[in-house]
């Protein structure tokens, strides 16, 4: 707690000041959390000082809240570009990253909790800076964040705001960022080294030297490539659900599966809401599951006991491939493909049908979605054809996030449909 402290004060992150009229200040309190190794131990202790964000009004206290994160499929993009290019990946966090952020707002908060003296009594923290819990915190922080990468002369790129890149020359540097951590990658190594102690000298990082893991993520390099698996986390899931030592299943979902609204008696709401939002984090690296997660996540506002019957086979077939994950290859190009299919009327409450499709980048996986269409198909080409539209959607974005890159080959981007009705729609102009 001394350690948090005094990292706030050296960032001048308030002033203490006598409360205004008129005004109030929002409380904060104390957060402790664990930091683990993918091994599962301990690495170090935290304690961080949370303000109590949500007693502050909209319009009074704070304006805009939305920061963007990165994407899970630009960060698998990112991971294809650099296997095919040969390219090493780099790893960054920041420290205290919403502490770095700088508020606009007047925002007051009461002292921490154990730490007034007899020079506090009757004053109260003016906020210069963000800090952990306050609304505006992850915009603030990101909006810093983005004006020090442009003052070094990196580019945001409009397909996903959270890319930045620059160009010298023939060489290329590129770098991501999810709230405080952040991926360099690139073939200019003199760059990238510029770049740490640049980011170094703006705010308190650390360099976690090559890309291992990210975000429950484990990233092992290996002679065929790069393989991505959540394998401790599945562990974890099927552990915390006393399921480790249960009867293993070939297949997540049964194929001739008959779910519906009403499937016997309702069941903890909580508890299946829990399972079910884990499972949706499992998807990142996990496209096996997808359809079979898609379609318990239907429930949620209403889950009965066949539906944790469903969750429960996702957990069994986990139990037979808890390491399960994808490997990325050096296929020596950056062309775009796609695959989509779609199942009619599989949802037996409204009889509407569900798209699927898959997006290669390099001969890599890196985009997948299973999804109930917004409307009901009256026929199987209906649902094929919305289902590349889908498809098409996300090829469009991933080949203009090239084209920003200069990374785009020129290569005509293929989608492959196995319908042929869907297929003359398509190339109709009419």
């Amino acid at each position: 707690m001394h350690e948090e402290l005094g990292a706030l004060e050296k960032n001048r992150t308030w002033e203490l000041i006598k409360l205004p009229e008129g005004k109030r200040a929002v409380g904060c309190k104390w957060v402790f959390t664990v930091k683990q190794n993918p091994d599962g131990q301990v690495k170090r202790y935290k304690a961080r000082l949370v303000a109590k964000g949500y007693s502050q009004t909209y319009g009074i206290d704070y304006d805009e809240t939305f920061a963007p994160v990165a994407k899970m499929s630009t960060i698998r993009t990112l991971i294809s570009l650099a296997v095919n290019g040969g390219w090493k990946l780099h790893q960054l966090d920041v420290k205290n990253a919403f502490l770095h952020g700088d508020l606009v707002e007047e925002v007051y908060m009461e002292i921490p909790l154990g730490f007034g003296t007899d020079q506090t009594v009757g004053k109260v923290c003016r906020l210069k800076k963000s800090l952990y819990g306050l609304k505006q915190s992850p915009r603030a922080w990101f909006d810093r964040f983005r004006k020090a990468m442009i003052g070094m002369g990196y580019q945001q790129i409009n397909a996903d705001h959270t890319v930045f890149f620059r160009r010298s020359e023939s060489h290329i540097t590129m770098l991501t960022v999810y709230v405080n951590d952040m991926i360099i990658t690139g073939d200019d190594e003199k760059e990238i080294a510029q770049l740490k102690v640049r980011l170094g000298k703006e705010f308190e990082v650390k360099d976690l030297g090559l890309l291992r893991y990210f975000l429950g993520i484990e990233i092992a390099r290996g002679a065929e490539g790069i393989v991505l698996s959540q394998r401790k986390y599945a562990l974890d899931l099927l552990k915390e659900t006393g399921m480790l030592g249960c009867k293993p299943v070939t297949t997540p979902i049964d194929q001739k599966f008959k779910l519906g609204a009403e499937a016997g008696e309702p069941v903890d709401r909580d508890r299946y809401h829990r399972l079910v939002g884990r499972l949706i984090y499992l998807r990142h690296t996990r496209p096996d599951i997808s359809f079979a997660v898609s379609v318990v996540s239907r429930y949620m506002h209403d889950p009965r006991n066949g539906h944790m019957d469903a969750v429960y086979q996702i957990l069994r077939y986990l139990k037979s491939v808890p390491g399960k994950g994808l490997i990325f290859r050096k296929n020596g190009h950056v062309s775009i493909e796609g695959y989509c299919d779609s199942e009619l009327a599989s949802c037996a409450d409204d009889r509407r049908s569900t798209s699927g499709y898959c997006i290669f980048i390099g001969g890599n996986l890196v985009w997948w979605k299973s999804k109930k269409q917004s409307v009901v198909a009256r026929s199987t080409a209906e649902a094929e054809y919305r289902a590349m539209a889908l498809g098409v959607a996300e090829l469009l974005w991933l080949k203009s996030m090239l084209v920003e890159l200069k990374l785009d080959q020129g290569a005509k981007m293929k989608l492959w449909c196995d319908n042929k009705s869907a297929i003359s729609l398509a190339n109709n102009p009419v």
